[in-house]
């Protein structure tokens, strides 16, 4: 006799909610010692590294960062997400995080240390690189124009500012 279909469902949703928890990868943010950058990545931090932040999008474990965001910052980044790339010696860097984090924009950072990973993003991006320069969705601005940046942003459905208080990593829930 074959299942009810409201069992045949609930099955295929357990299934699914499992298969998708297999899958998940914890991220890490944390402050790296050696040059006091926020660094995101899927690897474990360093010992040492201060301000480490976890997250896990498991259903056991805290929710990650952008669920705590609004709605329309949620939609934007799931459809434009936002890469910011730069090195090291980048004086204009922080005016550009500056830019992204006033906006409340989440993004990626991408330190870009070597000849060979300067010219790997400039083949991403469509020609020689100038840093700092930024992706959004299949869109990017080499270099950085503060009025091209909001523009793009704008285009993807980002808020001109943050509608939100942006909670410093390793802050306390308020």
């Amino acid at each position: 006799m074959p299942a009810p279909v409201s069992l045949r469902v609930v099955c295929l949703v357990s299934l699914l909610l499992a298969s998708a928890t297999l899958g998940a990868q914890t991220t890490y943010r944390w402050i790296d010692p050696a040059t006091g950058r926020t660094v995101l990545s899927d690897l474990p931090p360093p010992a040492g590294a201060k301000r480490v932040d976890r997250s896990s999008p498991s259903l056991g474990d805290e929710a990650p960062p952008t669920q705590a965001l609004p709605y329309a910052v949620r939609q934007a980044s799931e459809k434009f997400p936002v890469v910011l790339y730069t090195n090291p010696g980048c004086t204009t860097c922080k005016q550009a995080r500056s830019l992204l984090d006033g906006r409340g924009v989440p993004f990626v950072e991408k330190e870009l240390g070597t000849a060979e990973e300067l010219a790997d993003a400039g083949r991403q991006l469509g020609g020689e690189i100038r840093l700092p320069s930024i992706s959004v969705g299949r869109q990017n601005v080499k270099g950085f124009t503060p009025t091209a940046w909001n523009e793009l942003l704008d285009a993807a459905g980002y808020p001109a500012s943050a509608p939100y208080r942006v909670k410093p990593t390793g802050e306390a829930a308020q």
